[in-house]
């Protein structure tokens, strides 16, 4: 039974993930993701937003297992709500049950399958691996059905990954991590190599996944109109911290970190006027410098960047408070003052 949405699902408490670079006389510390908390609730699509080296891939990759985090936790609750840290998943059968229960959609739908196989493959080997107690008659009868889910039909599963467009290989991809059973599943950026033709489609189905089969999907994602479309909730991330966190129609509508400004304004939208110089400027770069992720000062790591900065901005790292609906990271918002820095 499909827990009613709202029940938690995941949360991650002060995660944090570091990486040493460098060599031995130049050794340095990356922040790529630093004292970042959130919960995920059951049946809901979260997208998670940033620029290139924000930290959000590597949010995912923390939720998936595939690093351990430098410090903080991830906490995974079952279906009666009782909560269990992810470090304590220590034997091979409860990492695979939660890798079953939070697969993974990559990026990269041509080279996320092996040309060599059927793309029937992938479904019927995570099949036999997560789902035991299927027979073979079984195992192919549900690589059908979901198949059918995403929208592809039976009729594909003979076929090789070259004889299917980028969308379709996605779609695959989504069809794999279905056939676990998931309750959530974690997409990094499945739509940004597909043409814009082809990826309201995909969208559309990460939707469906959540109204008919009960999957809340953490949406990684450059594209603020995207999560607009398909997301309940929106997170924002800037060098490897949140920025913004809340419902999407609160957030957008009335976004209060600066950097969350910047994102919309850089968004076309053929009904409004042009963006002004500043946010031209912020959005190439020529406003400030990148943000310094490597053995960074206190301090938000935006302020280089932000037009509305203060000496505390400069001094003090920001904690994400609530503020409205939502929750934010800025100095300059949490006093009260409009934060209006892009429009």
């Amino acid at each position: 039974m499909t827990a009613p949405r709202g029940a938690e699902l995941i949360r991650a408490d002060h995660l944090t993930r570091h990486f040493k670079i460098g060599g031995t006389l130049a050794r340095g510390t990356l922040h790529a993701v630093d004292d970042v908390s959130f919960a995920l609730r059951e049946r809901e699509i979260v997208a998670l937003a940033g620029e290139s080296g924000s930290g959000k891939s590597t949010v995912a990759r923390l939720l998936a297992r595939v690093y351990p985090p430098t410090s903080g936790s991830v906490t995974f609750f079952d279906a009666a709500g009782a909560g269990k840290p992810l470090s304590a998943l220590r034997s091979r059968r409860d990492a695979l049950r939660y890798s079953a229960q939070v697969p993974m959609v990559f990026q990269d739908p041509f080279s996320s399958l092996n040309p060599v196989f059927r793309v029937s493959h992938g479904v019927l080997r995570a099949l036999k691996l997560h789902r035991p107690e299927l027979s073979a008659a079984e195992r192919q009868a549900e690589a059908a059905r979901v198949f059918d889910v995403v929208g592809l039909g039976a009729g594909m599963l003979g076929r090789f990954p070259h004889e299917l467009s980028g969308g379709q290989r996605q779609r695959v991809g989504f069809a794999q991590a279905l056939a676990t059973r998931p309750r959530l599943i974690l997409a990094d950026e499945p739509v940004s190599m597909l043409d814009t033709s082809i990826r309201i489609g995909l969208l559309n189905l990460m939707a469906k996944l959540r109204d008919e089969e009960g999957v809340s999907i953490l949406y990684i994602t450059h594209d603020i109109a995207s999560a607009r479309y398909v997301a309940d909730r929106l997170i924002v991330m800037y060098a490897g911290q949140i920025a913004e966190a809340g419902p999407i129609d609160e957030v957008l509508g009335a976004p209060q970190h600066p950097y969350t400004q910047l994102l919309l304004s850089a968004v076309p939208d053929p009904k409004a006027p042009p963006p002004s110089s500043e946010a031209v400027a912020a959005a190439t770069g020529e406003r400030g410098e990148p943000p310094k992720v490597i053995d960074p000062k206190p301090g938000c790591r935006f302020q280089p960047r932000c037009p509305i900065s203060t000496d505390i901005c400069v001094k003090i790292t920001p904690e994400l408070k609530a503020l409205g609906a939502g929750e934010v990271a800025c100095h300059v918002a949490q006093s009260g003052a409009e934060a209006k820095a892009f429009s």
